[in-house]
């Protein structure tokens, strides 16, 4: 008879991440996302939420969204590929392709569907990903689902890309159809995809070129319209931008832009979408109310660039080590996780909350705290934030 016990292994593997400081921690929210939160019982100030513009507690978007629900009900009641297709579903993916000035957009339930869906359906057999080494888990997972043969160029590393892509050409029989996937802002370390560098090396080969903008929109390009507007790339440059609600814009949801064919062809073939409910009507009105802020208030990207910039100059002068970043996330390197997880712990003693950030979401050896600002952020809460961290990266020998 077998002995063995089917779950046993999942309290065994959960311990091990916690004698090798690899766990996660969670912490409660208890208010409402903004500068300074509650969170598990205590005022903080928050340094390492997605919010940056501070839209999802902007009037617009919220009034948006309660009237919706009011209007609409709270849910959708379908797929909407089935009797879930909405008016506001339908405007939300007109507004956004008219915010991207592009030909056609198709709103997804989260970034992460948007990628795990549309990724797979791209490449068969005989075709080809080519993947930087630090995209997105989403999607890793992505082209994973696939079928295609898969590449990895070193991260950022033009050179590489143009190797792996020669080696391409060579392959027999020819691969059908190439793809070239980047993040275009690379979330764990805040720097950016060289996309017109990507898109030149794609010309060459006749590939496709696929970018993850979720930390980009609402914060890169004109008026935060993004990494594609941001580098001035054209829609037959860049054939799949992908993107999400749930950062910048302050709501949920994901979506891909690009060409009328890529938004028929993804909604006919993408199982993400067309097996899951569709977002509730309020949630589409409040990223069509975020898109309105967008465009209307200014001030709100502008300000998070200059909260972004007094912090970075902070942390320099100090001697932190903040790697390559060239966007609002900055990352404030510690080496060991447990170095980062006491330097958290410390920040968190002093009321801010930032999270420390481990293998296996960067490499080992490579843990940090990832800083992220917001537009609200007052001068006065940057500075106490610059402070602990000097008082926390001294006592632990990091600067």
């Amino acid at each position: 008879m077998v002995t063995r016990h089917p779950t046993k292994y999942l309290g065994e593997e959960y311990q091990r991440l916690v004698r090798e400081n690899l766990n996660w921690e969670l912490k409660v929210l208890e208010s409402a996302s903004g500068p300074t939160c509650i969170v598990n019982g205590k005022e903080v100030i928050m340094l390492c939420a997605n919010n940056y513009l501070n839209l999802a507690t902007h009037p617009k978007v919220v009034n948006a969204m309660i009237e919706a629900t009011k209007k609409y009900g709270a849910g959708a009641g379908s797929d909407r590929s089935i009797a879930g297709n909405m008016a506001l579903h339908e405007e939300l993916d007109r507004r956004l392709a008219k915010f991207k000035n592009a030909p056609a957009s198709l709103t997804f339930q989260t970034g992460f569907m948007a990628n795990e869906g549309t990724i797979p359906q791209l490449a068969d057999r005989g075709d080809l990903f080519v993947s930087d080494e630090l995209n997105h888990g989403s999607i890793i997972d992505g082209v994973r689902l696939s079928h295609a043969d898969r590449a990895i160029f070193k991260h950022k590393d033009m050179e590489d890309l143009a190797r792996v892509m020669e080696e391409a050409e060579k392959h027999d029989p020819p691969y059908k159809h190439i793809w070239i996937l980047t993040d275009g802002v690379f979330s764990m370390d805040g720097d950016l995809a060289p996309l017109p560098e990507i898109v030149k090396i794609a010309k060459e080969h006749g590939a496709g070129v696929y970018v993850d903008d979720a930390h980009g929109e609402g914060v890169l390009g004109e008026g935060g319209r993004g990494i594609v507007n941001h580098f001035h790339l054209g829609r037959d440059e860049v054939h799949v931008e992908m993107g999400t609600f749930s950062k910048a814009f302050g709501v949920i949801g994901g979506h891909i832009t690009g060409s009328e064919d890529l938004r028929n062809f993804t909604f006919n073939k993408a199982r993400s979408w067309l097996l899951s409910g569709a977002v509730p009507p309020g949630v589409a009105a409040a990223c069509i109310a975020a898109i309105d802020v967008l465009e209307t208030e200014p001030q709100h990207v502008r300000r998070v660039w200059e909260n972004r910039n007094h912090l970075l100059d902070g942390f320099k002068d100090a001697g932190f080590d903040t790697g390559n970043t060239e966007t609002p996330i900055i990352p404030v390197m510690c080496g060991k996780s447990k170095k980062a997880k006491d330097l958290a712990d410390y920040l968190w003693s002093k009321g801010i909350f930032v999270l420390p950030i481990f293998y296996p979401m960067v490499p080992r050896e490579k843990a940090r705290i990832r800083v992220q600002v917001c537009a609200k952020h007052t001068v006065e809460q940057l500075d106490k934030a610059l402070e602990t961290f000097k008082e926390g990266g001294r006592n632990l020998g990091i600067i």
